[in-house]
């Protein structure tokens, strides 16, 4: 009996998909919190109020996963009309990344991603399709009625919820990676569970395999010469969803404004909110006034993180696998 039951895991083991592809954050809490990065062949939905730096992830993703797929090719759809292509080239966006702007509806998002998929699938080529932001979109429907006959945003949802019926089974089954950037609104009225929804429905609560909420935990500022100056933002995201990992952790990490994540700065307070003595580990005073050090530093200080990090997991799992 108990070799049938070894040779059926084996089984199973062999018909399981082979593992995810990921490619960094930019940020290595950030990735350990998302279960190792963005995954390719799946949808990950970053959500945040304005100001969270939801566009400054997608440009430090585009930037990574230009470094781990150098061959692979980014689609910056930017719906918003609020995109500063030279700034974003400064902040690591790869220079031959294909933005489109023309795109207003949700009937031509659809669209254009399929066109993706039928061009990318068969050459086999990592793709990273980038839509910034779905609140932006309107629907077909919504563009040819009067702007005083109200929707309330039924149609809209009805037919993101279709998309995505639609093209999940595609992108699961492709080298591409569906990030998509959506802005949250409040609940009028709620007085307790979420106080937040973002628009187009439910759709992306079923489809998206990651669903990352940002909140701005504080402004970061720098004084010169008696002058004070915002210079970024601390900021806190939380993995409401992970279908590839565990899901409901969270990090903090500063985002600067020119620069991008503070990786270093991140892994740092990291270690020193879980009361690790970095000094101890041979990152000097020094160091943390200058965090923005080299390579070699960023790698051991990253090995560091993962090392704590995977240490404190371990204390919650069970330990063992229930039926092997």
């Amino acid at each position: 009996m108990r070799r049938k039951k070894e040779e059926e895991t084996e089984e199973i083991i062999e018909a399981t998909p082979s593992a995810l592809q990921f490619f960094s954050s930019g940020c290595t809490p950030l990735d350990l919190v998302l279960g190792g990065g963005y995954p390719l062949g799946r949808i990950s939905n970053i959500v945040g109020d304005k100001s969270t730096a939801k566009t400054g992830l997608i440009i430090e993703a585009s930037a990574n996963f230009n470094i781990s797929y150098p061959e692979g090719d980014v689609h910056y759809v930017e719906a918003e009309s609020a995109f500063d292509i030279p700034y974003a080239k400064t902040m690591g966006l790869p220079e031959k990344t294909i933005i489109t702007s023309d795109i207003t509806t949700v009937e031509g998002l659809f669209n254009y991603i399929s066109n993706i998929i039928k061009e990318y699938k068969n050459k086999n080529i990592p793709t990273l399709c980038a839509v910034d932001s779905l609140d932006a979109l309107s629907d077909e429907e919504e563009m040819g009625r009067e702007i005083n006959k109200g929707s309330y945003g039924a149609n809209k949802a009805k037919k993101l919820s279709e998309m995505f019926r639609r093209l999940t089974k595609d992108i699961d089954s492709s080298n591409i990676c569906l990030l998509i950037v959506s802005q949250t609104r409040d609940k009028i009225g709620a007085m307790f569970g979420e106080k937040h929804s973002r628009s187009g429905g439910r759709a992306l609560d079923f489809y998206a395999s990651l669903i990352v909420w940002l909140s701005e935990v504080e402004k970061i500022t720098k004084q010169s010469k008696g002058v004070k100056r915002i210079t970024g933002i601390k900021v806190k995201a939380y993995c409401k969803k992970n279908k590839i990992s565990k899901p409901f952790r969270a990090c903090e990490f500063p985002y600067m404004f020119g620069y991008g994540i503070d990786s270093i700065q991140a892994g740092v307070d990291f270690l020193e909110s879980i009361k690790v003595n970095i000094e101890e580990l041979g990152f000097d005073k020094e160091f943390m006034k200058n965090v923005y050090s080299g390579k070699e530093l960023e790698k051991r200080l990253d090995e560091q993180v993962i090392k704590h990090w995977r240490e404190i997991e371990a204390q919650f799992d069970f330990g063992h696998n229930k039926y092997v």
